[in-house]
This record gives C-alpha cells, structure tokens and sequence, in this order.
C-alpha cells in the first residue's frame, strides 16, 4: 500500500542559527517527504541559509511579518501532503519521525500526536515532553475539550494533521493566535476525527532565551498572554463545536489545571491587571486541585500538583508566588531540584 504524502512545512522567523539543523532533520527522513521552508521576513540571515538549499525545499519568503500563524497559514496554501506537519525552525525530528507518523496514521484520524525530547540551545537531551507520567490522549477526545477545553497533548513540532481536517479549519485567525498556531489546531482539529498518539519522542522541542515558550521573566504579564490565549481558543472551540451541534461547557478553564495554575498566577503576581474580577485565590486553588486529582496523569504527579494548587491558594502570598514560580518558570527553580525532577521522569521513560 502507498503512503500518503506527508508535507513538512517550516516555520522560520529569526532562527538562522537553528535552521540548518532543523532543514538537515526533515531532509534526512528515511521517507521522502514534502518539505517547505516559510520564512516570516526574518532579518538574521536566514534567507541565505534557506536558499543555499536550492531545489531541495521548497522556499516561501513572506514579504511582511505577520507572526506565527500567518506563516502557518501560508505553508498550508504551499503544500500538497494528505498529511501535514508544522516544524518550528529551532527545533528538529529524528530521521525516523515521519515514518512513525505515517504508521501510526489511519482511517478516521484528524491528528497526530507524539512525545518530543526537550534540548537546550546546543541540542543536548534534558527531559521529555509531555513528561512519561502524563500520558497523551488518543481516540476520541472530544469530551475533554467540550468539558474543560483541554486533553493531553503536545506542541507543534509533535503534532501532525489530516489535510481534510485542516480544510475545515484553516486559515487559522492571525490575529487572536499571531504567537500560538498549535493552540488553534490541537483545539478544534480534534473535533473533525481521531487522535493517534505516539509515546516516544521523535525530534528534539528546543527551550532557549529567544523562543515564545521562555519569553520575559514577567510571571504576571505570561500568565495573562496565557490565560487570553485559553479563552481565544474556547471561542474557536464554541465556533467549531457548534458547527456540528455539540455543546461546549460555559466556563470550562474551571475544570482545567492548566488554565487554573495560570490564572492563580495572573492574580498572585499581579491583582490590578488580573482579567477576572470575581476570582479569590482560595477559590481557584480548590478548583486546581480537584482538576488535578481528577486528571489522567499518574498518582503522584496528580497530587503533587493537588498540593500545589493548595500552597497557592489558602498559604501566605510569598509563599504562593514561590510555589508558582516553581512550577511555571523551570528557571526560578533551584538547580538541583529541577535536575533530579528531569532525571527521575527520564529514568521513568
């Protein structure tokens, strides 16, 4: 039987230094693949990396900065694939990844998702997302994202689509997920079929200084980008569900840990700004710990969360801010804590 061909499409602004490695990944697949290189009018000299690769990808040079999903949705316009990922250019896929994906393909699925390995800026391995003891969702996911707008799942580079599903959902709003495209697809995409789920890594998700996933030291100012972000994708949610009849839950960040941890964070860092006139901390930090307790991931993992939520929301505020930087911001963390936490999970996995 003949594979469905799969379209890599990478997303560049900026990150000349990574994406060499990133081209070099998708180009050494052990199937061949679409490969697209968008570049979002970057300033560092990425347009000669990308065309010192001549015919071996497919070159799109946006002629404005538009964000992230401007250049998502310019990719999508681009490719042909049955199939289509969405690689950030600092980061990489294993030469097996695409492989994995199409195996792990069939009928009825809208979506594919896997583990990735997170590196540091030079590409050394440092854990695993998501983390072994949460595992990632499959099948029919509909019911968590109605009841609390979330399930397990993984960032971009991890994720890969069915073109009949993006069809139905593309192009994403530029303006509302300019820095999030993930959050858009992995929100509504499931709502047109299956996820299949792959549970171990296949590529490299890269955290250093310059990406939107450590960007500023500001708790309260992330917190909120985050918390907006949530509630953008619940209209996108509301938009698509009702497309097809289906009820979404009015307040489902309630039922969220995730949401909840940063919203706690967005109040406990900075009331004045904080979006939500009613919310109390007490009120929140019940509401994170049933979440938690609630949730699919193991055990400990679910109450250590629980008494996490606890901490933030009934100890005093130093003491809660301290519990959430911990736990949102892997810098503020003392070194060696956050290595045993990583070690552990890895010797889990």
């Amino acid at each position: 039987m003949t594979d469905p061909l799969l379209s890599i499409v990478i997303v560049n602004f900026n990150y000349a230094a990574f994406l060499p490695q990133a081209i070099d990944s998708v180009l050494a697949q052990t199937v061949a693949c679409e490969v697209i290189v968008v570049d979002d009018c970057s300033t560092d000299g990425s347009r000669a990396v990308i065309e010192a690769y001549g015919g071996q990808v497919t070159a799109v040079f946006r002629a404005a900065n538009g964000g992230m999903s401007a250049a998502v949705n310019t990719g999508f316009a681009q490719s042909t694939g049955a199939i289509v990922l969405f690689l950030d250019a600092d980061d990489f896929l294993y030469p097996d990844a695409a492989r994995r994906v199409l195996d792990a393909w069939h009928d009825g699925v809208a979506q594919v998702q896997a583990r990735l390995h997170l590196v540091d800026a030079d590409g050394r391995v440092e854990d695993v997302f998501p983390p072994y003891e949460m595992p990632l969702a499959s099948g029919d996911v509909t019911g968590g994202l109605r009841s609390r707008g979330r399930y397990a799942t993984t960032v971009t580079t991890g994720l890969a689509f069915a073109r009949s599903a993006l069809d139905q959902v593309m192009p994403i709003p530029e303006q509302a997920f300019d820095r999030s495209a993930d959050g858009y697809l992995a929100t509504v995409v499931p709502l047109y079929g299956a996820v299949a789920a792959i549970d171990t890594p296949i590529g490299g998700y890269r955290r250093h200084g310059a990406n939107h996933s450590g960007f500023a030291a500001d708790m309260a100012k992330r917190a909120r980008w985050r918390v907006e972000h949530d509630e953008h994708r619940y209209t996108a949610l509301r938009d698509h569900a009702g497309r097809q009849g289906l009820a979404v839950d009015p307040s489902p960040g309630m039922g969220d840990a995730t949401h909840l941890e940063q919203r706690l964070a967005s109040l406990c860092f900075d009331r004045a700004a904080h979006g939500y006139a009613g919310d109390r901390r007490s009120r929140l930090g019940l509401a994170g710990a049933r979440a938690s307790m609630a949730g699919g991931m193991s055990w400990k993992r679910r109450a250590t969360q629980a008494g996490m939520f606890l901490v933030a929301g009934f100890t005093p505020l130093f003491v809660a801010r301290r519990a959430l930087a911990w736990k949102l911001e892997r810098s503020s963390r003392p070194k060696v804590i956050d290595w045993a936490a990583g070690r552990l999970r890895r010797l889990m996995g």
